[in-house]
């Protein structure tokens, strides 16, 4: 329970110092209803649930966690997740990547082709990236149409942000700090950054999803929750 506000003297109810406090709501409750739920689950443990829940929303909640598991077997997991959850405020998302891997890049191309295709099909939305998160990050400073792989992020981001990011980008302290980075950083700019990856897409959009390469709709989820701050 809130402290009880002192009590205010006759003579000084009518004073202009009274008058000012007394216009404002003396404590702001916990229980103000939210819009909405952003439930946002993610292939990555720390990078990625960290930073979505650095958006300083005020109108919706954001839950978002990382399972750790990558495609396919990510939005089947999510799948069960959200089946017995009936409440039409909640807006279930995933976020993965591609993560090239040079030894099998035809069976990982058919795995995130179904994952995307499941997922819409189950209607949850999807943020992918190909080939790593770290594409959306790397827009905020620049464009660029190289088919990086997120190695070459990793050393971009290390020379913007003066780190190893490799060594310290999946570290959850280190997360948690991303959003705000990105904010304060006057090199940084997150409505070109959304910009950019529409180019993207639009340069690509006659390509099956699994050859847009760079692309990300992580702006489409970041469009959202800024609707919400």
């Amino acid at each position: 329970m809130p402290r009880k506000s002192k009590s205010i003297k006759i003579t000084d109810r009518k004073k202009a110092w009274n008058k000012k406090r007394s216009k404002k709501r003396p404590y702001k409750t916990e229980s103000e209803e939210k819009e909405k739920t952003f439930l946002i689950i993610c292939e990555g443990e720390n990078t990625e649930p960290e930073y979505f829940k650095s958006f300083p929303v005020k109108t919706a909640q954001i839950r978002s966690f990382g399972l750790g598991r990558s495609r396919t077997a990510l939005i089947e997991y999510v799948i069960m997740i959200v089946k017995d959850d009936n409440d039409k405020d909640t807006e279930n998302w995933v976020v993965f990547d591609m993560d090239i891997k040079p030894d099998n890049v035809a069976v990982q191309k058919v795995d995130y082709e179904n994952a995307i295709q499941l997922a819409e099909n189950e209607n949850i939305k999807v943020a992918y990236s190909n080939d790593s998160f770290e594409l959306w990050l790397l827009l905020h400073y620049q464009y660029f149409d190289n088919q990086w792989t997120r190695h070459q992020y990793y050393k971009r981001l290390s020379e913007l942000w003066d780190c190893n990011y490799e060594k310290m980008g999946k570290q959850k302290v280190f997360c948690q700090q991303i959003y705000k980075r990105l904010q304060e950083d006057d090199r940084s700019n997150q409505s070109e950054a959304i910009t950019r990856a529409k180019k993207l897409f639009e340069d690509q959009k006659e390509l099956q999803v699994s050859e847009k390469n760079p692309a990300t709709q992580v702006y489409l989820l970041v469009e959202e929750l800024n609707k919400h701050i």
